[in-house]
């Protein structure tokens, strides 16, 4: 069976009426879209200038809607930019006393980048977790990007577990080091921050047709309306379909966004959009590792030699299923001076159904102590490969619904002889999570046997039912949140400035968890538990400004983790109080003398101070919890460039070089963590990518980049192992494109991405890894009208 009739037949999934009548019933979903909603502040007293008759005459009496105008522009046209809105509200970069990158919307187009995880690897200092499918766990400076307190749309948290797409985005844009006191808990690694395309004051519209191997086959369209002298209209639509991603895993994905705007560039300004991502998807989850020699105790793990790295192992029913929907209406007020307020209302629902395989090596246990285990002596063809999976992680069926309110004042001022930018506010949000788990045969469900292959015939086509699977309700959880900040960033002499800022935080949440013996179809005994928890975050920094080309900086910020919330809660975390972390860092930003080109310098150090580890049984019932018993820091150095050298040619590049990352401390009787002294998972020495791009004659336009980064190891590596060890080795990856335009309306691109098809290990786990995409060939032709 091909994998594209994979990808059609099954389309079909278990009702969640078969789910027990604990848990509560799906309503419709949504169908929404995300709000810019930072673009729409601008700074006061701007002098940039815009050329229709309506703006000038806005620009008269609020002259800041021409500068977010003309920055919204900025991210078509450069791989530069002088502002972001990660921060609350529309700010230079220069004026953040923490590192920022931005990945614009020209380099995520140049680079032919689709998903969130595609552009985040666009950035130095990023790796990834190979999670449980889905979107996986992001790891920045060492640290975590929880999917429940770090990934953001326009400014607000998005508290999902689904694939991404970019068809939406006029950037990313990539917030390091600690910054509870801006968006709560989690930031301890720092905050990614998706921007939406809003409506603009103009007619302009683009669709993008693009074809490539393994039958990729994609159609973007953005299209805006100016629907008033004040108002806007914008519709963007995806819609992707491929055999294979690259790395295994089938495509078919379709999204729409709509946005309407008025009152653009007056007093009171309003949003409402709709955003709807429906994932089809394949679903890889991943290979084992192999050993050297099995014998070999001190070898370590590797991933596995002489694959192509597109080959896929699961089942041709295994799939990834999810969605987004989310509906966004937010006003903004100006008052006039520079002051300005607005508040965003946001209600999302998010679905995830997912079935996979764990591959594994057959017939033994793959650990030096199984003389039969599969190692590099004996690997070949004729491996055999099981396929297991149904229950637990390996088959997620979730739901989550949001709802959010946030509302952020920013103010421009003279008090006691001293300019201020004040910057504070409120936000509540509610979110319900419910799992659903899969009846084995004892429990009143169907076992389904997958059958094994071969490492010789991969995408052998194999298939199972996998609507036979009988459902029953997991847990729910319910989390109510609320915090509050201040900011003040005050110019204490003609060159400095000085930040300061606190936040409090209070969240409640409450767990059931189900539960049915292995033994018996029924009754279902729920046991429910609760956590209370409220945190203060602090945030200090201290701004030099000697000139309008030059900034340096030193912050200090520091971040909570909660031990459960929407996606980790449960028995073993109830009284377990937050994680605690701190950053401190010393940055520059110095721009070129023609304002073209931009470098970023920061050195950093971050430290969990009291980290999650599962200890001993202490709890009343005799069970593994949860002590923050751990202590790790990591520092480094970084450094973004940004911008044209000449006219012709465009660069942009982001390295972290992190020399230290260490266990200080760990528990003595944990099962799974880092043992003290090592150098945690996920953490590469190296990390980075460059690319580039040179205007060769007046249509043509080539572009070459690189992506790489130095060897690591999973996270939280099992301390009782017998001392076993994995190693993914360094890699880079080269990427080409070649772009000729036919006219100023009509282009086409070709993309050639990781050209010498690299075979690496991209995300990694303890008991397996997923490879990173292969040589990716793709055609696109735009039209502009």
């Amino acid at each position: 069976m091909s994998r594209q009739s994979r990808t059609r037949r099954h389309k079909a999934v278990p009702s969640r009426n078969q789910a027990s009548a604990a848990a509560s019933s799906r309503p419709a979903s949504l169908s929404v879209l995300i709000p810019l909603g930072a673009l729409a502040a601008g700074f006061a007293g701007s002098a940039w200038a815009q050329t229709s008759g309506a703006e000038a005459r806005q620009e008269t009496v609020l002259p800041q809607v021409t500068v977010k105008d003309t920055a919204e522009q900025q991210g078509k046209q450069s791989y530069q930019s002088v502002s972001t809105s990660i921060g609350k509200g529309r700010q230079e970069l220069r004026d953040i006393p923490q590192s920022v990158t931005v990945v614009t919307e020209k380099l995520i187009d140049d680079r032919n980048l689709d998903t969130l995880k595609e552009a985040l690897k666009n950035t130095g200092g990023i790796s990834f977790l190979a999670a449980e499918g889905g979107e996986e766990d992001i790891r920045l400076r060492g640290f975590s990007l929880q999917q429940s307190g770090d990934i953001f749309v326009d400014g607000m948290r998005e508290p999902a577990f689904y694939e991404r797409d970019t068809f939406n985005y006029d950037r990313l844009e990539l917030l390091r080091g600690s910054a509870s006191m801006l968006f709560g808990r989690g930031s301890t690694g720092g905050a990614a921050n998706q921007v939406s395309k809003v409506p603009r004051l103009m007619s302009e519209h683009e669709v993008t047709a693009t074809a490539g191997n393994h039958d990729y086959r994609r159609v973007t369209g953005d299209f805006n309306f100016r629907t008033g002298e004040s108002a806007a209209l914008r519709l963007n639509a995806m819609h992707t379909r491929a055999d294979n991603n690259g790395a295994g895993s089938s495509l078919d994905k379709s999204g729409a966004a709509g946005a309407f705007r008025w009152g653009i560039g007056t007093r009171d300004e309003f949003l409402v959009s709709l955003f709807h991502l429906e994932n089809r998807n394949g679903m890889n989850y991943g290979l084992p590792w192999i050993k050297p020699r099995a014998s070999d105790t001190s070898a370590a793990n590797r991933p596995l030699p002489g694959l192509d790295p597109s080959a896929y192992y699961g089942m041709a029913s295994d799939y990834n299923h999810g969605s987004a929907s989310i509906a966004t209406f937010s006003h903004l007020h100006r008052f006039g001076a520079g002051s300005e307020l607005k508040t965003t209302l946001r209600k999302g629902r998010f679905e995830r159904d997912q079935r996979a395989s764990a591959i594994r090596f057959a017939g033994n246990t793959g650990t030096p102590n199984n003389p039969a285990a599969v190692d590099l002596t004996n690997f070949g063809p004729s491996t055999v490969l099981q396929r297991s999976g149904g229950t637990g992680v390996h088959a997620k069926i979730q739901d989550l619904e949001t709802v959010q309110l946030q509302s952020d004042f920013s103010s421009k001022f003279q008090a006691l002889g001293l300019k201020h930018e004040l910057l504070t506010g409120v936000d509540a949000s509610q979110e319900e999570k419910r799992v659903y788990m899969v009846r084995n045969a004892n429990q009143g469900g169907v076992t389904l046997t997958k059958p094994r292959t071969t490492i010789g015939t991969p995408d052998d086509g194999a298939w199972v039912d996998e609507s036979q699977r009988v459902l029953r309700p997991g847990n729910q959880f319910e989390a109510k949140a609320w915090g509050v900040y201040a900011q003040d960033l005050v110019q204490v002499a003609p060159a400095w400035k000085v930040l300061a800022g606190l936040r409090y935080d209070r969240m409640k949440g409450e767990f059931d968890s189900f539960a049915i013996p292995n033994n018996a179809a029924g009754p279902v005994t729920t046991t429910s538990y609760r956590q209370d928890i409220s945190e203060v975050s602090k945030r200090l920094g201290l701004l030099f400004q000697p000139t309008p080309l030059h900034s340096f900086h030193f912050s200090y910020g520091t971040s909570f983790n909660t031990s459960g919330d929407a996606y980790s809660y449960s028995q073993f975390s109830a009284n377990t109080p937050p994680e605690s972390s701190e950053n401190l860092e010393l940055g520059a930003k110095i721009d070129a003398a023609d304002g073209r080109f931009t470098t970023r310098l920061a050195v950093f150090r971050s430290t969990k101070k009291n980290e999650r580890n599962t200890d001993a049984p202490d709890g009343p019932l005799g069970q593994q919890s949860f002590l923050l018993s751990a202590k790790r820091h990591s520092a480094g150095a970084e450094i973004d460039v940004t911008g044209r050298l000449t006219p012709k040619w465009e660069v942009f590049g982001s390295y972290m070089w992190m020399p230290v990352a260490v266990v200080d401390e760990t528990a003595s009787s944990t099962s799974f963590g880092n043992r003290k002294g090592d150098r945690p998972g996920l953490t590469p020495e190296h990390s980075g990518t460059v690319w580039t791009t040179y205007r060769l004659l007046p249509k043509l336009r080539l572009g070459a980049g690189v992506n790489f980064r130095s060897e690591q190891s999973p996270a939280d590596i099992s301390t009782n192992n017998g001392g076993e060890s994995w190693n993914a080795p360094g890699f880079a990856t080269v990427d080409l494109m070649a772009e000729y335009g036919f006219s100023e309306r009509v282009a086409l691109k070709v993309n050639v991405n990781n050209a010498g098809n690299k075979y690496y290990a991209d995300s990694l786990y303890r008991g397996h890894y997923i490879p990173g995409a292969g040589r990716i060939v793709q055609a696109g032709l735009s039209a502009k009208f």
